[in-house]
């Protein structure tokens, strides 16, 4: 057999096994793709408002990330239980994850609820640092008037997170893929009716996008709870999901114990982020909104590794589940590399798109021009990104939590973030520059994932013992 086959062996898989992945994937990429093409489109409606507007609103969404980081994290904890379950047949397990990641994401909805509600305002001032006091007014009384509406949308998030990642850890992508489309459709019409005042609607702005985002919120819930409820053949495991919320005390110790890195991991990542855009925003309003536009760019171009990368945790997950540990590596390496392939091409049209996009902002030419900037560098390190992606879920896939902890939010904060502090509050340093240095770190990230991928440290059936107990 000559290198060039054994490459092909070892790194391509045939037509089945990528029907298989393109199974789970495309669902996910559709679902992610619209949503993020709709939040693009209301992206530049909210940029025809100005850029005081964007920046009030970018700095709200940092902040509601973090929420909605840590509810992924809450469900992600329990969900490598939940696919190794369904992985191995096992409902009553899968039920009783499905109750714990309700609880606790709960309890994250009330905590997010009562801080914002309280001290709203003074946590959006944290991102202010431009010397143009009137801009900053402004700009911190359209995040509060958003964020004042959108806190309304944390609890039906919080119920939707928790169907929906049940739904994809046990094979069910289509429902949530529906839903999500659906919502953000309805997030589109609302907001341009809303936030221009069209069809006879009050013109409200900023309010009116928080309006419209909210109602998008309830119609996914409404509908991904229709559907989950009445498919009991697809969902057998949510058959008496609410008779109790009792959650056998051995699942909560196993889940607490492999779960609770990856869940304090998710925390500290999410606020690790919001620290660095803390960090950022002292180049001025201008970076804001240049970072905006770079980020909603980024959420566009980034549902193929996202995509990826959940389908390597959901497809592991269940090899792992199911006792098919060479089966699982093998599957694992094929799927790192088309990961890794698929985002050269992505990077590529990102780089093609990075000067037209920002055209269509109602902003200065600064803007524009740093967001072009800030968006080839992401380009660039699409496959880089594609890379840390597959590896975290892989590691994650096995249970191995507390490698995903250090690998993922230990190394930010003790190797981005300090380099980007000294950055900003040491020098003056130009924000590409900036970020493309922040950016870049991850490239010594991949080398640590890729050499423990290899090592086959994640390799393991979490579920097999011992038996959960019954009802």
């Amino acid at each position: 057999m000559s290198a060039l086959t054994r490459l092909k062996t070892r790194y391509i898989g045939d037509r089945r096994f990528y029907g298989m992945v393109l199974a789970v994937a495309v669902p996910i990429m559709v679902q992610n793709g619209i949503t993020n093409f709709v939040n693009l489109l209301d992206n530049i409606m909210v940029g025809q408002l100005g850029t005081e507007s964007m920046s009030g609103i970018s700095i709200v969404n940092q902040l509601i990330f973090v929420f909605n980081i840590c509810i992924f994290g809450a469900t992600s904890g329990a969900g490598i239980f939940t696919a190794q379950f369904y992985g191995s047949g096992d409902n009553d397990g899968v039920r009783a994850t499905f109750r714990f990641k309700l609880m606790i994401c709960l309890a994250f909805a009330v905590i997010f609820v009562a801080a914002f509600a309280l001290r709203g305002e003074q946590l959006i001032r944290l991102y202010m640092n431009d010397e143009n006091a009137e801009s900053v007014l402004l700009a911190v009384t359209e995040g509060r008037d958003y964020l004042n509406i959108m806190i309304i949308g944390l609890v039906p998030f919080t119920f939707s997170a928790v169907y929906v990642g049940t739904l994809r850890e046990t094979g069910n992508t289509v429902p949530p893929m529906v839903a999500g489309i659906a919502a953000v459709f309805v997030n589109l019409i609302f907001n341009y009716i809303l936030i221009f005042g069209k069809l006879g609607a009050p013109v409200m702005g900023v309010r009116g996008a928080a309006v419209a985002t909210v109602i998008a919120r309830f119609a996914e819930l409404a509908i991904i709870v229709i559907w989950t409820h009445t498919h009991h053949a697809r969902c057998p495991f949510m058959q008496g999901a609410y008779r109790s919320m009792r959650v056998p005390g051995a699942i909560v110790k196993r889940i607490l114990v492999k779960g609770a890195p990856l869940m304090l991991n998710e925390v500290l990542w999410s606020v690790g982020m919001a620290m660095l855009t803390q960090c950022y925003s002292l180049r001025g309003l201008s970076a804001i909104a240049a970072m905006n536009i770079n980020s909603t760019m980024f959420n566009l171009f980034s549902i193929v590794f996202i995509a990826l990368g959940s389908s390597v945790g959901i497809i592991i997950g269940q090899l792992l589940g199911a006792g098919k540990m060479e089966e699982a590596r093998d599957a694992d390496r094929k799927l790192i590399f088309f990961s890794f392939a698929c985002c050269f091409v992505v990077g590529a049209l990102m780089f093609a798109a990075s000067g037209v996009i920002p055209k269509a902002y109602k902003t200065s030419d600064e803007v524009r021009s740093l967001a072009t900037s800030l968006i080839r560098v992401v380009a660039v390190l699409m496959p880089i990104h594609a890379l840390t992606h597959a590896c975290y879920f892989t590691l994650r896939s096995g249970g191995r939590t507390f490698i995903t902890f250090l690998f993922d939010s230990v190394f930010l904060w003790v190797v981005n973030y300090p380099v980007v502090w000294c950055l900003t509050h040491l020098t003056k340093m130009h924000i590409v520059p900036l970020y493309a240095i922040s950016s870049g770190l991850d490239i010594v990230k991949v080398a640590i994932g890729l050499a423990m991928v290899a090592s086959g440290v994640w390799i393991r059936n979490i579920v097999d013992s011992p038996e959960p107990e019954k009802e």
